[in-house]
């Protein structure tokens, strides 16, 4: 069996790591709204990719998560004037009963990010002591130049994203393609206490402290649309082997759009 793997651009045979398992982790959604057919797009095609494995003999362990806590719900908490919390809890409900009604059988863990603040904490203070993250402006931040290959899985360069950066860029990073670990909390966000202050972790760590839990340090298949190539799979990949120094997955799956 053969599978295009984004990473190397090329079609690669495919080899587990342990005999006859499959161990794969997807993007899931952020329960903000309802989904729309394009945002069902993942969860189905991902949906077969485990079917068919399945079928062709191999145990899958299949972890998704959910993002329940994100910009995106907080605005949606304001507009409905409901807490975030209850947002999650709305939409998440939702996601179940939609993906049920397309067939998509559930899969092995779909653990919420606010379960997992803990241990974010720790993979961020990890990275600060490693000299990957800086505080500044209350925040944190990783440092994209620390990493000799960022940009390997996009094939964008740094030089790039540099010149490319909007005159309006966040001055408190020391390079505008650097993302946030941590958000110090504005009034009336959610918070958790860290070593840095009140706050909640950046998306991008979420995935990487998840898939590791559940999947370990190196696991078999990373997923998602397209569209979280950059920066949502570069970062996490920039985090996970800054603190591994082991690739993060071994196959990186990516499916198009709807047209």
């Amino acid at each position: 069996m053969k599978i295009y793997n984004t990473m190397t651009r090329k079609k690669e045979e495919f080899k587990t790591i342990e005999k006859n398992t499959v161990k794969m982790y997807v993007c899931g959604p952020t329960v903000y709204n309802y989904f729309h057919i394009g945002n069902a797009r993942p969860f189905l095609f991902f949906d077969v990719v485990r079917r068919y494995f399945e079928y062709a003999g191999y145990k899958v362990i299949y972890t998704q998560n959910m993002t329940d806590i994100d910009d995106k719900l907080i605005e949606q908490s304001k507009k409905e004037n409901i807490p975030v919390s209850k947002i999650a809890e709305k939409y998440i409900k939702a996601f179940y009963e939609d993906t049920a009604a397309l067939d998509i059988k559930k899969v092995d863990h779909q653990p919420k990010a606010t379960e997992f603040i803990g241990e974010m904490i720790k993979l961020i203070r990890e990275l600060e002591e490693k000299g990957y993250a800086y505080q500044s402006g209350g925040d944190v931040y990783f440092s994209v130049s620390k990493v000799k290959d960022y940009g390997k899985l996009s094939g964008k360069k740094l030089d790039e994203l540099r010149a490319g950066a909007r005159v309006e860029e966040n001055v408190q990073k020391q390079h505008p393609a650097d993302f946030t670990l941590w958000k110090k909390a504005k009034p009336g966000e959610p918070k958790w206490k860290s070593p840095w202050g009140e706050g909640r972790p950046g998306w991008h760590t979420e995935c990487v402290v998840m898939s590791r839990h559940y999947l370990g340090e190196t696991f078999d298949i990373h997923g998602g649309g397209s569209d979280l190539v950059f920066p949502h799979h570069e970062n996490e990949i920039a985090q996970a082997e800054a603190v591994s120094g082991k690739p993060l997955a071994n196959y990186w799956m990516h499916n198009g759009y709807l047209n």
